[in-house]
């Protein structure tokens, strides 16, 4: 058997070093006191046979897990060395303290309901032979105290064995755990990224295409009456197509907006309105600045400023597909503790509350407020949508600045 703890590896190998150290002195007493006889030759053979079959039985049978149940190759060897041990004991009385590492190998390895029985036998082995060879009045001791010594040994080792299998039983259910835990966090990654590269796509490729189609039915509409209009649709067609490429190279390496890379937020937002006004809806930009005591509020972390991008993008998606507006106005407020963006129409409006109708399904409704509200509470903001038919709506995002701050020093 491999033993992978080291306090193990250095119990066992005490046992087998005690192993040798008793056996070789019981043999040397032995040749002291009874060498010569009629039957040394074959106790010496014995002696051999016995070192040979623990040696041998350590190499070739190892012992079983704490725990597990012991193989039939190793019961077959542990009873054949005992035996051995026992006939030795009765030619070799010397040789009767070799049992202290056998007991160790029988309870430390076998199961208690196999283990103390063995115990209990050779304990009552070497009992006999330390009265069989005491000389004149019986010492209590030689009676007393080898089953004492036993029990206690006994009680020990069980006790370890048992405390080993319950840490190997709390290892194997933590690891376990750890592989659940770890299969979970895989899977909420996965769906979160999934998540977002759905809003991503929403975001650019699906109100891009929207746009272009929207372009592309006007200019076939006015094709033969109007051809300059046509061709100006065209125009902004191939326009968006082009961000809508520079887009999707963005998203693959996980950037931030276009508009981004060459401006700030409100040069972006800018850039936005002026690129959402055309014939039938005029887009503004306001910005607004609170001063305070310490100054005006430092820059946003790309991922909030990415947020609130996009949630105006999707804003003005809905006004154009949905609204039929003719002004929005895009409103950029930085205040003392958050910073908030306000999205408003002069369009048909509608009832936030209002049950959709029976077979339109959430997927058939879209992604763009349930994307925006998404966008705004992973950056710690909130989206709140106002909005009464035939009044106009009012998209507002609000993103704290302190969290953000916090969340871009962690970063």
């Amino acid at each position: 058997m491999e033993h992978t703890d080291p306090d193990e590896r250095w119990l066992v190998a005490t046992v087998h070093a005690a192993f040798v150290l008793l056996l070789g002195s019981s043999f040397v007493r032995f040749l002291m006191r009874d060498g010569g006889g009629a039957h040394t030759g074959w106790v010496v053979a014995l002696f051999a046979a016995f070192f040979l079959l623990y040696v041998l039985g350590r190499v070739l049978t190892p012992a079983p897990r704490p725990g597990a149940a012991p193989t039939a190759r190793h019961l077959v060897w542990l009873g054949t060395v005992s035996a051995v041990w026992a006939v030795l004991v009765v030619v070799a009385p010397s040789a009767t303290w070799c049992a202290m590492p056998l007991l160790f190998v029988g309870v430390h390895t076998l199961p208690p309901r196999i283990a103390v029985p063995l115990a209990a036998v050779l304990t009552a082995l070497v009992v006999a032979s330390e009265i069989r060879v005491a000389h004149g009045t019986l010492n209590p001791n030689m009676v007393v105290a080898p089953p004492a010594v036993a029990a206690v040994a006994t009680a020990v080792l069980v006790h370890l064995q048992r405390q080993s299998v319950r840490q190997r039983v709390l290892i194997d259910d933590l690891v376990r755990a750890r592989r659940d835990l770890a299969a979970t966090e895989r899977r909420a990654g996965v769906l979160a990224e999934r998540q977002r590269l759905s809003t991503e796509i929403h975001d650019t490729l699906a109100q891009g295409l929207s746009s272009q189609r929207m372009l592309l039915q006007a200019a076939e509409r006015v094709w033969e009456s109007d051809p300059e209009a046509a061709r100006a649709h065209l125009g902004k067609a191939a326009g968006i197509t082009s961000r809508g490429l520079t887009e999707v190279r963005r998203l693959v390496h996980d950037l931030a907006p276009a508009d981004l890379a060459e401006h700030s937020l409100p040069g972006a937002l800018a850039a936005l309105a002026e690129r959402e006004s055309g014939p039938g809806l005029t887009v503004e930009f306001k910005e607004f600045r609170e001063f305070r005591l310490d100054g005006t509020p430092g820059p946003l972390p790309e991922r909030s400023e990415a947020a609130l991008l996009r949630i105006a993008q999707g804003a003005l998606a809905n006004v154009r597909e949905h609204a039929a507006a003719t002004r929005a106005a895009l409103t950029l407020t930085w205040l003392d503790d958050q910073v908030s963006l306000d999205v408003a129409d002069n369009g048909r409006g509608f009832d936030p509350t209002a049950v959709p109708p029976t077979g339109v399904s959430d997927r058939a409704r879209g992604h763009g407020l349930p994307a925006m509200r998404i966008r705004a509470r992973q950056s710690g903001g909130t989206l709140t949508v106002e909005s009464t038919p035939g009044e106009g709506t009012v998209v507002s995002a609000a993103i704290p600045v302190s969290s953000n701050i916090l969340e871009e020093q962690v970063s």
